[in-house]
C-alpha cells in the first residue's frame, strides 16, 4: 500500500496552501482534489478581496496559480474523491472512489462547505451572472444597485446588512411570515431604511438577458389571495446557509450541530491526533478564502511538528 507523511483532502485555498507549506517542509504531501477542484471559490467570477491582487483576479485562475505553486515545491496533486477514511489508528487509511487505498501519517481535511441553493434551474443558469452565495465576495460588484437576499435567518440578515452598505436597495425574500434570525439581527434589518422585507414570498425563477435583471416572485403561494409579480433586481444572493462537506468523518471526528469539524481553539487540531481541519469545513463564521488559506498554513505546520516530534 502506498504511504505518505501527509495526505490532504480538498483543493481550495486551504488545501493548496497546506500543500505549499507541507511541500516546503519536505513532507512530500499527496493532495486529492475531490469533486470540485479549486473549491467553492471557482463558482464565482472575479476575486477582488484576496491580498496581493490589486486589480482582482479570475477565481479559477487564482486556484490554478495556487495549484501550480504547490506542485512547484513537489506536492503530488491528484484527481480523485475520498470515499472512506479509517482514523482509528495510525497510519490512517484512506480509500478512493476507484478502490485504491493509501496510508497517511497525518491527514489534513480541507473539504470545504457547499452553499445551499433553492433548487430552481435559473440559479445555475445565472451563477456568476447575478446569482451569488457570498455577499462579502461579490457585493462589491453591485454598488448602487438593487439586489435581493433569500432567507430569513441570521445568515440572510448578515448578508442583507452587508449589502445595504453598498447597494441602493436590498430586498429580503422570506417565505415565512416572520424572521427566524436572532433578535439583534432582526432589529438590525428591520431598522435599516435600505432593507425591505418581503414576507410570505417565494422565488419562482429569475429573468434577464446576459445576467439577472429580475426575479419572478409569488406572495402567499397556494392561498386564495396568492399574488405573482416580477421584482426588478441586478443581484440575487442566497442566504439560506452552508453545509460543511464532512459527512465522511461524522462517526469519527467531533462535529458541531451544523456538521462543522470542531478544532482545539486557535489551532487546526481535531479530536484525533494527527488529523487536522482547515478552511470552511471547520469555519462556520468567516468562510473567506484568505482565512481558509491561513488555516491551511496552520494545518501544515502542525502536521510537520506532529511527524517530527
Amino acid at each position: 500500500m502506498e504511504h505518505t507523511k501527509c495526505l490532504i483532502i480538498g483543493s481550495g485555498p486551504a488545501g493548496y496552501t497546506a500543500a505549499i507549506y507541507a511541500s516546503r517542509a519536505n513532507m512530500k504531501p499527496v493532495l486529492y482534489a475531490g469533486l470540485q477542484p479549486g473549491g467553492q471559490l471557482t463558482q464565482t467570477t472575479e476575486v477582488e478581496n484576496f491580498p496581493g491582487y490589486p486589480d482582482g483576479i479570475d477565481a479559477n485562475q487564482m486556484m490554478m496559480d495556487l495549484r501550480k505553486q504547490a506542485e512547484r515545491f513537489g506536492a503530488d496533486v491528484r484527481e480523485g474523491v475520498v470515499t472512506k477514511a479509517e482514523l482509528q489508528q495510525r497510519p490512517f487509511v484512506i480509500t478512493l472512489d476507484n478502490g485504491q487505498q493509501i496510508e497517511a501519517e497525518t491527514l489534513i481535511i480541507a473539504t470545504g462547505a457547499s452553499a445551499k441553493y433553492l433548487g430552481i434551474p435559473d440559479e445555475e443558469k445565472y451563477r456568476g451572472l447575478g446569482v451569488s452565495a457570498c455577499a462579502t465576495c461579490d457585493g462589491f460588484f453591485y454598488r448602487k444597485k438593487v439586489v435581493a437576499v433569500v432567507g430569513g435567518g441570521d445568515t440572510a440578515c448578515e448578508e442583507a446588512s452587508y449589502l445595504s452598505q453598498l447597494c441602493s436597495k436590498v430586498y429580503m425574500i422570506v417565505r415565512k411570515p416572520y424572521l427566524r434570525a436572532s433578535d439583534i439581527m432582526k432589529r438590525r434589518v428591520e431598522e435599516n431604511e435600505k432593507i425591505e422585507i418581503l414576507y410570505e414570498t417565494n422565488t419562482l425563477g429569475l429573468y434577464g438577458e446576459g445576467g439577472v435583471e429580475g426575479a419572478h416572485l409569488v406572495w402567499r403561494k397556494g392561498e386564495p389571495d396568492e399574488k405573482r409579480y416580477d421584482l426588478p433586481i441586478s443581484g440575487f444572493f442566497l442566504g439560506i446557509g452552508h453545509k460543511p462537506n464532512t459527512d465522511l468523518f461524522r462517526s469519527q471526528l467531533t462535529l458541531d450541530d451544523a456538521g462543522y469539524i470542531k478544532t482545539v481553539p486557535g489551532t487546526p487540531r481535531t479530536n484525533i491526533e494527527g488529523v487536522f481541519a482547515a478552511g470552511d469545513c471547520a469555519d462556520p463564521v468567516y468562510r473567506q478564502a484568505v482565512v481558509a488559506a491561513g488555516s491551511g498554513c496552520m494545518a501544515a505546520l502542525e502536521a510537520e511538528r506532529f511527524v517530527n516530534k
